[in-house]
């Protein structure tokens, strides 16, 4: 029998970057919690005495987010405020022995997969039958669904494969288990995330089983929108679309980041396509399922891009009309192929082309949505806020996509669907009424 301590520990951990960051937060909390710890995400009360900062190091912000955070934390424990002070994740593991140099206060540092290491600090165990419990930090109707760890691809400016290793699938029924407890806890929205959604299955089943591995999700009953992030274009399995057009519950939506347009920059980024092959495959997605929406993430100041490269990828954006884009400024990542190739854009230039290049997608933005007004559309209500409900379409992800301002005359709650006529557009929002 364990003795009781005088003083009860609670662990706050903060999460930095990425939703594949935010699941380890989350499952690090189910174990935590099994093993009768107190542990809560973003602690607003700060009646905690111990912090986890799960960092990111895709890109220059992120790191530097990660390690003010992390000087932050360091010098609450200072005041004595805080107890310990750990530190896991992306940054962790790619650069855990700098780190420790220059920030001796943190208690311990832990890279993406030493999980086990970490809560042996706090005396728990490591429970392997705790497949799927994990205190969500979403909201409960929605939730990401990690499908694999890692990724094999060799894009030349990505460090991942340094801070995640190489790809490894779950297997289906581990999946398909993890989705019904999802649904157990009031989950109607499924987010399946990896690296590289695409490659799903070749190491576990030898063939790419994306295609399975959604027909059997779409059976699990409750689960009322399935979405698909981060796509890889070359060599994209069609079969993916044929589920999506045969399930009502897979969202008519990819998220398939592209990087760039233009073909000296494809192939400098090793991207193993080329953009007339990328015409070809985003005319034969939105053939095979119309009315998908299509989201992609571009990449501006690499190593060498011209203004001509710029003018390319503008270009490419009007011919092809994506519903939602992101941009990323090149950060120059040690130990990428393109480390030995001289970072020779200025910063303020890398942000001046990304500034030109989101007001070619503002305008695109702008009148897709105006297209929009007199439509009827399902609508999930994610909040309510300033005295509005805020919800989205089944074409918009949490977080990086649109929001629709909601008017009922009933009340609604968070998770609940109901049918809205869009009644004006903005940039990147819309606004409806419930009918």
């Amino acid at each position: 029998m364990r003795s009781k301590k005088l003083h009860q520990d609670k662990v706050n951990i903060i999460t930095l970057g990425c939703s594949k960051n935010l699941v380890d937060s989350e499952v690090l909390s189910g174990q935590l919690m099994a093993n009768e710890i107190d542990v809560v995400h973003e602690n607003k009360k700060n009646d905690h005495n111990i912090v986890v900062v799960n960092t990111c190091g895709f890109i220059d912000k992120a790191k530097e987010e990660s390690v003010n955070t992390i000087l932050e934390q360091v010098a609450m424990k200072k005041k004595g405020k805080l107890d310990k002070v750990y530190v896991t994740g992306c940054l962790s593991e790619r650069y855990r022995n700098d780190l420790m140099n220059e920030i001796p206060e943190v208690d311990a540092w832990f890279g993406t997969l030493e999980l086990p290491l970490m809560l042996q600090q706090f005396n728990a165990d490591y429970k392997k039958d705790l497949l799927g419990e994990r205190l969500l930090a979403t909201p409960k109707h929605y939730a990401y669904l990690k499908i694999s760890e890692g990724c094999n691809r060799t894009c030349s400016f990505c460090a991942i494969p340094l801070m995640r290793g190489q790809h490894v699938s779950r297997t289906i029924e581990d999946l398909v288990a993890e989705a019904e407890g999802l649904v157990r806890k009031g989950v109607k929205e499924i987010m399946l995330i990896a690296q590289e959604l695409t490659y799903y299955g070749l190491d576990l089943y030898k063939t790419r089983a994306l295609p399975k591995l959604l027909h059997t999700l779409a059976d699990v009953k409750g689960i009322e929108w399935i979405r698909l992030h981060y796509a890889y274009p070359s060599k994209f399995p069609m079969e993916i679309l044929e589920v999506m057009k045969e399930r009502d519950n897979i969202c008519n939506y990819l998220d398939m980041p592209l990087q760039h347009a233009s073909n000296n920059m494809l192939a400098a980024m090793k991207r193993q396509i080329t953009q007339e092959e990328m015409d070809q495959l985003i005319g034969d997605i939105r053939a095979k399922v119309p009315g998908i929406c299509l989201r992609t993430t571009l990449i501006t100041g690499y190593p060498g891009e011209t203004l001509e490269d710029v003018e390319d990828l503008k270009r490419f954006l009007q011919k092809h009309r994506f519903d939602r884009v992101g941009i990323f400024t090149y950060s120059h990542e040690e130990n990428t192929s393109a480390y030995d190739v001289e970072d020779n854009i200025p910063a303020d230039e890398k942000e001046r082309r990304a500034q030109e290049i989101m007001e070619v997608q503002q305008e695109i933005s702008l009148e897709i949505n105006e297209e929009k007004i007199g439509k009827i559309f399902k609508v999930v209500i994610d909040k309510k806020e300033a005295g509005r409900y805020l919800g989205r379409t089944e074409f918009d992800s949490v977080e990086v996509d649109n929001e629709v301002v909601v008017h009922s005359t009933k009340k609604l709650h968070p998770g609940d669907f109901v049918m809205v006529k869009i009644t004006k557009a903005y940039d990147y929002d819309l606004e409806g009424e419930v009918v």
